[in-house]
C-alpha cells in the first residue's frame, strides 16, 4: 500500500506487481475498510462439510454400524461392508442414495480401507476364552506351582505338500507355471509345549483316536520325569472314552 500513498495509481502498481489494476484496486478497498488484517489471506473452496449427502449425526451412527455389526445382522444381503452394502444401509436408514464411488470417497474419509479379513473357526468363543484365562487358569498355574507340576499345552497339527497357488504377474496370454508334486504327501503331529517353550511331539501315521492319544500321554508323563498338567482343547478325541481320563488324571496328580 506504499506505492498507493505514494500516489502511483492502480494502473502502475498491478504493472509493477503483475496483477490486474482492479485486483490492486480491490486490495486498496480492503485495506481501507479493514486495515492491514483485511489483506491477510483467506482459505479458499467451500468449508469443510459443505455440500456433504449425510448430517454429522449420520456419519458417526453409519461408522457405529460398520465398526460393530456385520451387514448380515442387519438383514442386508452381504456377509462383508462393501461400498454397495453401505449405501444401501445409508438408503434404507435416512432414504438417501449414494452413488457407490462417492461412499468409497466417505469410507476413506471415516478411516476404512478394504482388507481381507481373517479366518475364525466359528465354533470359537472370544469370551468364553477371555473367562477361562481370567478366572480358570490362575487355578491351573497356582495348582502347577504347589505341586511342582508342569504345564503343556497340547494340540495337533499336519504338513501337507498340496499346492496352495498364488497370483503374480505376468505377460498377457503367457501363464506362468510352477513345477509341483503330482501325488499330495501329509504329515500329522501331535505336540504339547511348555510356558518356557520345551516342545514334545509324536509323528502320526493315521489321523488322531483316542488310544493315540493316550499313548501320547503315557510317553508324556515318562520323558518330563515330573508331574505335568496337560491343557487340550474341546476336540472331540480329547473327550471320548473313560480311558482318557484315567490317563490325564495320572498325568495331572
Amino acid at each position: 500500500m506504499t506505492m498507493r500513498e505514494a500516489g502511483d495509481s492502480f494502473t502502475e502498481i498491478g504493472q509493477a506487481l503483475g496483477v490486474h489494476y482492479m485486483t490492486v484496486s480491490m486490495w486498496w478497498d480492503r485495506y481501507q475498510a479493514g486495515g492491514r488484517e483485511a489483506l491477510a489471506s483467506r482459505a479458499r473452496g467451500p468449508k469443510s462439510g459443505v455440500h456433504r449427502r449425510l448430517t454429522a449425526r449420520q456419519e458417526q451412527a453409519m461408522q457405529r454400524a460398520i465398526t460393530d455389526t456385520t451387514p448380515d445382522q442387519l438383514k442386508l444381503p452381504f456377509a462383508l461392508w462393501t461400498r454397495t452394502a453401505v449405501a444401501q444401509l445409508i438408503q434404507r436408514r435416512f432414504g438417501i442414495s449414494m452413488p457407490v464411488r462417492t461412499m468409497g470417497h466417505y469410507l476413506q474419509r471415516w478411516g476404512f480401507t478394504v482388507q481381507k479379513p481373517l479366518k475364525r473357526a466359528y465354533e470359537q468363543r472370544p469370551e468364553a476364552i477371555a473367562a477361562w484365562l481370567k478366572d480358570e487358569y490362575p487355578r491351573i498355574k497356582q495348582r502347577a506351582v504347589a505341586q511342582g507340576a508342569e504345564i503343556h499345552w497340547g494340540d495337533e497339527t499336519s504338513l501337507s505338500t498340496s499346492d496352495a497357488r498364488g497370483r503374480g504377474y505376468a505377460p498377457k496370454g503367457k501363464t506362468p507355471v510352477r513345477t509341483v508334486l503330482s501325488q499330495r504327501q501329509s504329515v500329522s503331529f501331535l505336540s504339547t509345549i511348555t510356558n518356557v517353550g520345551t516342545l514334545r511331539f509324536m509323528v502320526l501315521k493315521k489321523p488322531i483316536d483316542a488310544p493315540t492319544l493316550i499313548r501320547f500321554l503315557r510317553r508324556l508323563c515318562r520323558d518330563a520325569g515330573r508331574k505335568i498338567i496337560v491343557i487340550l482343547d474341546n476336540l472331540s478325541v480329547h473327550t471320548e472314552e473313560a480311558g482318557y481320563w484315567c490317563v490325564v488324571r495320572q498325568a495331572a496328580a
